[in-house]
């Protein structure tokens, strides 16, 4: 079980850093390509902001490195935000900063205390999800993730 405890909180405190500047913009070169619509659902509490990270390939969502990121303010049961990507292989890693101050907090065990979620709303056995569990495509017509968070 300690094993498990510190994969989770390996992933979310990398996450919690990874949005240390809150937005990553893509790229001023970027073809604007296709639409990434991301909805969070189940959102408990109406305040904060959900922190969003789209990662494009494995390695890139191995080893925390988002190609865009940004953080969505709160203000009901759900939020929506749209990314321009071109086409590819996605994951997504989210978690809702419902007190707002930019780290995914966790309890004295490690474990996160703030909701948190995958694109495919992989499910979290053993530690993180994997790739092949949260990715998904990103084609020419644009793709949409519906998220319930934990």
């Amino acid at each position: 079980m300690k094993h498990d405890i510190r994969l989770i909180t390996a992933l979310f405190m990398a996450t919690g850093s990874l949005f240390a500047s809150a937005v990553i913009p893509p790229p001023a070169d970027a073809d604007p390509g296709s639409t990434l619509s991301v909805t969070v659902e189940r959102v408990a509490e109406p305040r904060g902001q959900i922190m969003i990270a789209i990662f494009k390939g494995e390695e890139a969502y191995k080893t925390n490195q988002p190609i865009q990121a940004t953080a969505a303010s709160v203000e009901g049961d759900s939020v929506t935000a749209e990314f321009s990507l071109e086409p590819g292989e996605y994951g997504i890693k989210l978690y809702h900063d419902v007190n707002g101050d930019g780290e995914m907090n966790t309890n004295p065990f490690g474990m996160p205390t703030e909701p948190f979620g995958f694109s495919n709303n992989a499910p979290v056995r053993f530690g993180p999800p994997g790739w092949n569990a949260a990715k998904f495509e990103i084609g020419a017509e644009g793709a949409s993730q519906i998220i319930s968070i934990n």
